[in-house]
């Protein structure tokens, strides 16, 4: 098999870059990143050091490696490929003790981080979806935490005021596109609180709201005749293929189902 790399940076907040990759031969030496490493191991599996405490990753798991940690990384079956999705986060992502923990244990085994992380990747895969990647990053970053000082995830205090001023918020930008970071600012708050108080309050994340509105809207326009592309870009999706698909995924059928 074939050695492929692919690398991109995203417009998403906290994301500083993103690679794809599978390596049959190349083995990683001894280096460090200015960022945290977030690994998710498809395929195969791979040995490496961490601050020269060896470690596997495999798949099932999700690998925290933090900034500035010397690490290494090769396939922990000889002849045998691997392949991973890694995400690259602002040191800030998570605090100076998370560091010190996952230097540790790097392996965060919470069954929900491995759905956490690949909605990510899939929300990266076409334009239209950053504010569902940003909203897993923060999300993530609550389950490393907690992992990390070994409690419950953070229950937070109901602030409706807060939550309404955010839907409010989206109900007013639907076809606008916009970062939690951004809403954060304008509401004085931190992104990740921003979140949590949200879908506490609705039972549903901002992104999925902001979706869901932005489908209905569609539906509406669809009925009263507008052309598709037209549509899409009045309800605030990237393009005609960003509405479909989340009209199938929400509504289990295509914009022209709708259509007058």
């Amino acid at each position: 098999m074939a050695d492929s790399v692919r690398a991109w940076h995203p417009e998403v907040p906290g994301i500083r870059e993103v690679l794809h990759a599978t390596f049959s031969q190349h083995a990683y030496p001894a280096h460090v990143h200015d960022d945290w490493t977030v690994l998710l191991i498809d395929d195969g599996a791979v040995a490496y050091a961490l601050d020269r405490a060896g470690h596997h990753a495999v798949p099932g798991t999700v690998t925290l490696l933090p900034p500035q940690i010397p690490h290494d990384g090769r396939t922990a079956v000889a002849g045998r490929p691997f392949r991973k999705r890694v995400l690259y986060l602002d040191r800030e992502w998570l605090p100076p003790t998370s560091e010190v923990a996952a230097a540790r244990e790097p392996a965060l085994r919470d069954p929900r981080a491995i759905g956490i992380v690949a909605g990510i990747h899939e929300a990266l895969r076409a334009p239209g979806d950053a504010l569902a990647a940003e909203c897993g990053v923060l999300a993530l970053a609550d389950l490393a935490r907690a992992s990390a000082d070994g409690s419950r995830l953070l229950r937070t205090a109901s602030d409706a005021p807060l939550a309404r001023r955010l839907r409010q918020m989206l109900d007013d930008r639907v076809d606008e596109s916009f970062t939690i970071a951004e809403a954060a600012r304008l509401l004085g708050t931190h992104p990740s609180h921003l979140v949590r108080v949200f879908s506490r309050s609705y039972g549903i994340p901002p992104h999925r709201y902001l979706t869901a509105l932005r489908v209905d809207r569609a539906r509406q326009l669809l009925r009263a005749g507008l052309p598709a592309a037209e549509v899409a870009a009045r309800a605030g999706f990237h393009d005609q293929a960003h509405m479909s698909r989340h009209f199938r995924r929400v509504l289990g059928a295509a914009p022209g189902t709708f259509a007058a």
